[in-house]
């Protein structure tokens, strides 16, 4: 495993940008390669099937890159295709539940904790099942946002919409009890000052792109060392030239991802390419270049 690997990153669309907000931060040397499905966003209301097949598709695009680990930085996909994409990934895929799940259970006082999430992932199950993994005693109620997605992916993250949304969304958590909540959608932290100024300073949010980080970082360090894997792809245009520091892909169009970037990063000086995989699994199975 060679340091200068690049790390792949993927999600629905924009909102995996809270988890390579908090990977500048805390692992600044690290490359970054990171895949936009906004072609196909929102992930939410989509099947089990397509889901898993989509994420197949994107890890696979990411391994022509050589990464060395991916991080499933989609609380949908990491609900749905997680334990599929580690069984048939060559390198580690990490995934956003398990790291939100610990950093709620270390800051509640009354185990009553709130998720609030895709509906896809709500009826995943898979928050419910790894509280219960980590503390039988402990209170979950999951809390479907539909509405949560379209706003971010159109960069609205506050305003009198995006407020009276929220505010209803929290209500029922609220007056549930809970005392901490986990934003279980990576698109939710760039909507998270207006969260937390409405649920009020009882209740504790909890932003799993941190804690995904911290575990990414600990997983990095206990990788064996050795060289990178001997035919690296160069990446979807085939270049043999040293490649950007960090490559940002979208399925979908360009211009409104870039827009997002600069807005949710405050800097974002990075090209944003647009990439058909439907159209790279074409030319691989029938001998394209």
């Amino acid at each position: 495993m060679s340091s200068n690997q690049p790390i792949g990153v993927f999600d629905s669309g924009v909102g995996g940008l809270s988890v390579v907000k908090q990977m500048l931060a805390q692992l600044p040397d690290e490359y970054i390669v990171y895949f936009g499905d906004t072609a196909r966003v929102p992930y939410g209301s989509r099947t089990s099937n397509e889901i898993i097949a989509f994420g197949e598709q994107i890890v696979s695009f990411l391994l022509r890159f050589d990464v060395k680990a991916v991080v499933a930085a989609c609380n949908t996909s990491s609900s749905v295709s997680l334990p599929v994409l580690r069984e048939n990934c060559p390198v580690p895929v990490l995934g956003v539940v398990e790291p939100g799940v610990r950093a709620a259970l270390e800051a509640t006082h009354n185990r009553q904790i709130g998720v609030m999430a895709t509906a896809a992932t709500v009826n995943s199950g898979a928050y419910s099942r790894c509280f219960q993994a980590y503390d039988p005693g402990v209170t979950v109620y999951t809390l479907a946002c539909p509405r949560f997605v379209p706003l971010v992916e159109a960069g609205r993250i506050d305003g009198p919409e995006v407020r009276a949304i929220a505010r209803q969304y929290l209500q029922p958590l609220r007056e549930a009890g809970v005392d901490t909540i986990v934003l279980g959608c990576t698109h939710y932290p760039f909507l998270a000052p207006v969260i937390e100024e409405l649920a009020g300073e009882a209740i504790t949010v909890v932003d799993p792109a941190k804690e995904t980080v911290k575990e990414l970082s600990a997983l990095l360090a206990s990788l064996p060392p050795g060289s990178s894997r001997s035919n690296a792809a160069s990446g979807v245009d085939s270049k043999a030239a040293e490649p950007e520091r960090h490559r940002f892909f979208a399925s979908g169009a360009v211009n409104s991802f870039y827009s997002s970037g600069r807005q949710f990063l405050g800097n974002f000086p990075f090209r944003v390419e647009q990439v058909n995989l439907d159209e790279i699994d074409s030319k691989c199975s029938t001998g394209g270049q």
